[in-house]
């Protein structure tokens, strides 16, 4: 009798010992989904919608520019002060440049308005100031000497431009 019970306990610890390993493997596998890479903050717009107005003249600093769409989960993420750590975000530029963001102040408003600043992980070498508020990201971006800003061109539209600064007006 004592050697049956001994020998259904072993069972159980054994089934017990592989339930709790493939759980562990199985969780690790989810993490690691979850952290594959990171993800872009805004994407182009696919089909911008066609605009009522007069189109906007184009500045002769403005080298280029383009209609982009907030990943508005991301979004909230970056905008939440105490959400960390934040997961791999990127901001997708041209020429398929798309560095990575080193998050390193987030400053949170009642009004629904943060500030975020920081710089991008090597080896991109520059910084970012980003002000959110609702779903708008408006904000400016400096990667050696180029200088690039997110701009609101209505109905919650966005557009990323570079500009040259050497064109740009003084103040």
């Amino acid at each position: 009798m004592y050697d049956a019970r001994k020998r259904s306990a072993v069972r159980g610890f054994r089934f017990l010992s592989l339930a709790v390993a493939l759980g562990s493997l199985v969780g690790q596998m989810v993490w690691a989904g979850e952290q594959s890479g990171p993800k872009s903050l805004w994407h182009t717009a696919l089909n911008p919608p066609p605009i009522a107005q007069p189109p906007i003249s184009r500045k002769p600093w403005m080298l280029r520019e383009r209609e982009i769409e907030l990943d508005l989960f991301l979004l909230k993420i970056l905008k939440d002060a105490g959400a960390r750590p934040l997961p791999r975000i990127t901001i997708e530029l041209f020429d398929n440049v798309s560095p990575e963001l080193d998050v390193s102040s987030t400053v949170s408003r009642i009004n629904d308005t943060s500030v975020i600043r920081g710089t991008f992980r090597p080896p991109v070498q520059g910084d970012f100031t980003f002000v959110i508020t609702g779903n708008l990201l408006i904000g400016t971006i400096q990667i050696g000497s180029r200088i690039y800003k997110t701009d609101h061109i209505g109905n919650g539209r966005l557009r990323l431009v570079e500009l040259d600064p050497d064109k740009m007006p003084r103040d």
